[in-house]
């Protein structure tokens, strides 16, 4: 493990927080600034110990295949714009990896990403037509090429057997199933985007390192506040560029920032818990990632999923997610998390935008004091036959959901990530959650044209950023020979199906 004192001199880039995005960050840097020197700090003992983690994180590989809140009706109509663009960045993220799979940066592909089949399932008359609207919309766009549709239930059966057995044979089904879906272990990848970090020249990884503050000095330079948790010792270490990528942890450090475009941005926390399948015949008799449809009057975060998962070489098998309410803003963070985020900027957004969800806190504090056998039952629902002895409760990882302010409403929660940029291009923080890990490259491309516009511009990057990412800076929805030739090259080289 590296220490403070191995940086000898002043970084270009200083990154806080080990997980995908910082990781993402770095490795982009790394490819088109050889001589970019970055320090990377970090709190806890390893990268990817947070959000990244397999065990904290979806790991969906959010593709928009079957994620139904990406699709929704508006009117008579199927809207499929956000699907379109999700689809779009995750096919940017495959093209990424493989160029570091390729490049013998990160080893073999299956310790971090494997085929599994992304399908949707719903039942009763009125979701079975907005699957068939959602399919037949869809199905026709390059992006989702090759997606079925069946409302049958032999069929269904064929697919996803537990999710069948014991069910009304009366009750009306549908699933839709792309098979060249993703499942990808973000704490691996991380982890291993990292390994090559550490061993490159003027990078610095530093573990337990946490930030504790930052501000501008005198020569507009980031001058930044950092503690050696294991020597208790505290020191500063200037910067001309910060990259704030620390989870839920990155609210408090942005207000920290004084910029001006962080103010009236609020958080609330939101844990996560999963039950998971403790029966290896259970688990092995299922292979697919089905997604329904949230409950009435339930948040996106809500979505329920049973889903098939490969985590420390083995097949694993998870049904959620159950929400559920704590003031840390970090898995391991601080109870108090939440009060120290609030302030004069930000607390009227926070009290608007709770008076607008009263429904969601109701929905939080229900899912929070769920019994054992509650949740059996909403398992249930999508495996009819599930047996309570087989699953246990896992506690996943603690999400912060932006809240903005709004000149309208006083303050609205956001469900997506946000970018927040300095007007000077000198420091940016990533806020909220899902879909951000699959989508990181997108949206690291999208930090690199916020803070390093006129790099961009220039043909060194642009070649560079070619050779990482073909489809960079292409339209990938209506051009279907490119992505038959991403698929085709990227399957390849991760092992995936084309």
């Amino acid at each position: 493990m590296k220490e403070w004192y191995d940086i000898r001199e002043t970084p270009d880039v200083v990154l806080i927080g080990a997980g995908i995005m910082s990781a993402t960050l770095a490795m982009m840097l790394k490819e088109l600034e050889p001589n970019l020197t970055i320090a990377i700090f970090e709190r806890l003992d390893d990268a990817a110990r947070e959000s990244s983690d397999a065990w904290n994180n979806a790991g969906t590989g959010h593709s928009a295949f079957c994620e139904l809140n990406y699709t929704p009706l508006k009117g008579k109509k199927i809207d499929i714009t956000k699907a379109l663009k999700i689809a779009s960045q995750f096919e940017l993220s495959r093209q990424f990896w493989a160029h570091l799979v390729d490049s013998g940066y990160i080893g073999e592909p299956d310790a971090f990403i494997r085929s599994v089949p992304h399908m949707s399932f719903v039942t009763g008359d009125e979701n079975v037509d907005f699957l068939k609207k959602r399919h037949a919309a869809l199905a026709k766009t390059a992006l989702f090429k090759g997606m079925l549709f069946s409302n049958k239930a032999p069929v269904v059966q064929k697919w996803i057997p537990l999710v069948m057995e014991g069910r009304d044979p009366k009750q009306s089904v549908a699933a839709t199933r792309i098979d060249y879906g993703a499942d990808v272990n973000f704490g691996n990848l991380t982890r291993a985007m990292f390994k090559h970090l550490d061993a490159r020249s003027g990078v610095t990884v530093c573990y337990h390192h946490e930030v504790r503050d930052l501000h501008r000095d005198g020569n507009g330079q980031w001058n930044l506040t950092i503690q050696n948790l294991k020597k208790k010792k505290t020191f500063h270490l200037d910067s001309n560029f910060v990259f704030i990528g620390a989870g839920g942890g990155a609210l408090t450090l942005l207000e920290k920032s004084n910029i001006p475009e962080a103010k009236g941005y609020g958080g609330f926390p939101v844990s996560g818990q999963w039950l998971r399948c403790k029966n290896r015949k259970v688990i092995e008799r299922h292979h697919a990632k089905v997604y329904g449809k949230a409950a009435v009057g339930s948040p996106p975060m809500s979505v329920p999923h049973l889903d098939t998962r490969h985590i420390d070489g083995k097949q694993e098998l998870l049904f959620g997610p159950y929400a559920g309410f704590s003031t840390k803003f970090l898995k391991k963070g601080s109870y108090l998390d939440l009060m120290k985020s609030l302030g004069f900027t930000n607390l009227l957004p926070m009290v608007a935008a709770g008076l607008h969800n009263i429904s969601l806190t109701k929905y939080l504090i229900a899912q929070a004091t769920q019994s054992h056998a509650e949740r059996i039952e909403a398992l249930c629902e999508y495996m009819p036959n599930a047996n309570a002895a087989d699953w246990e409760l896992l506690v996943a990882g603690q999400r912060v959901q932006v809240i903005r302010a709004d000149e309208e409403e006083g303050g609205v929660l956001e469900f997506g990530t946000e970018v927040i940029a300095a007007h000077d291009s000198s420091l940016v923080a990533l806020l909220g959650a899902s879909p951000g890990a699959s989508t990181s490259v997108a949206i690291a491309l999208d930090i690199l044209g916020k803070c390093f516009e006129g790099k961009m511009r220039s043909k060194e990057w642009k070649k560079r950023l070619a050779q990482m990412i073909p489809a960079w800076g292409k339209t990938l929805g209506k051009n279907s020979p490119l992505i038959a030739a991403s698929r085709k090259r990227t399957a390849k080289i991760l092992g995936l199906k084309a």
